[in-house]
């Protein structure tokens, strides 16, 4: 009894952080690991987890549902590369008990697309109902050079499948100089033929990749000038509960988002925070300061230790971060990967 208490109280007490941001929104980082190795994202010769470190799935089922008790409504789950971890749409599956129940609003996944062949149905049977699928290139040659030995075929494939399967599909495209500049238009072309949104992202100082990226940055601003030469953009207020700001393309009736963190960052809305496979809680994508959620989870079986642990996090969560390239010693703002906090 006193736990289904400690939950009902739980539930009635949302997650608000200091500047008064209500927290809906968690992306779960289900796994490091990824079949490829974007060079804005990962380097070639990536040192992984030791699997003893990740939690288990049961411990990210109830470490999950303790942020749905508190009030989160929308779920994401990004890697990595999430469908690559073993056993993860028994996870799904199970996991959409939330959804059955009202309790959740969404779970979605963020992928790169090369298992969507193998999970497009079942994603769809158990509740997924959206999917963002992070692709920068139409040419098989530049996505083998990006991702160091991917094949686009393989990804064309996988969002065929999810497209027949009944998913709503936006494609995350990463902006780098000397690279895609030439394929925005195109893949803006090719997203909406297909009716799915196309996102413009500018690349993110996380973590060592090898390479220097003063030279890979292409501003989001500069993106939308060079759309407006030949198309009408209307600002829209359509919003997914991520921090995308969407225009409609009125030429070709789609929508395009624009995430900014380098730019105009989106802080004053932020209703996010994420979560990684060991159940580290990061407040901020730039910031390091985290909370240990494995341990009061495994501390005891009941969540009423978890739960004020999840609380003290959110009252350390920053107004904002301050992404910015070291252009002096070419640093990384945060020393951490994309793929160990989840995007």
């Amino acid at each position: 009894m006193d736990h289904l208490l400690s939950k009902t109280v739980a539930q009635s007490t949302p997650l608000v952080d200091p500047f008064g941001r209500t927290v809906d929104y968690l992306r779960v980082s289900v796994t490091d690991r990824c079949d490829l190795r974007c060079v804005y994202c990962m380097s070639e010769a990536m040192t992984f987890l030791p699997r003893k470190d990740l939690l288990t799935l049961e411990e990210l089922d109830r470490l999950c549902s303790a942020f749905v008790e508190k009030g989160t409504k929308r779920i994401r789950l990004t890697g990595g590369e999430p469908l690559v971890r073993r056993g993860i749409m028994d996870f799904i599956k199970t996991f959409s008990r939330h959804l059955k129940s009202g309790a959740l609003d969404e779970l979605t996944l963020t992928t790169n697309g090369t298992q969507l062949s193998k999970y497009a149905d079942q994603l769809a049977e158990y509740g997924v109902r959206r999917l963002n699928v992070s692709l920068d290139t139409l040419q098989a040659n530049r996505f083998k050079d990006v991702t160091r030995w991917g094949d686009l075929s393989k990804v064309m494939s996988g969002i065929e499948a999810a497209l027949k399967a009944g998913l709503k599909i936006k494609i995350n495209m990463v902006a780098v100089k000397g690279f895609n500049e030439d394929e925005i238009i195109p893949m803006m072309k090719w997203c909406h033929d297909k009716g799915m949104d196309l996102t413009m992202i500018e690349t993110m100082p996380l973590g060592d990749v090898g390479q220097d990226r003063n030279d890979q940055f292409i501003s989001v601003s500069d993106i939308s000038k060079m759309l407006q030469q030949d198309y009408t953009l209307s600002d829209i207020p359509y919003k997914t509960g991520g921090p995308a700001r969407y225009v409609k393309v009125e030429e070709t009736g789609g929508r395009v988002g624009f995430i900014t963190p380098m730019t105009h960052n989106f802080c004053e809305s932020c209703n996010r925070v994420r979560l990684t496979c060991t159940g580290t809680l990061y407040m901020c994508l730039g910031k390091d300061d985290a909370a240990d959620l494995r341990a009061p989870l495994r501390s005891s079986e009941g969540d009423e230790q978890l739960h004020l642990a999840i609380e003290e996090a959110i009252s350390r969560k920053p107004k904002g971060h301050d992404f910015l390239i070291d252009r002096d010693n070419k640093n990384p703002a945060v020393k951490r990967h994309m793929s160990t906090t989840g995007g």
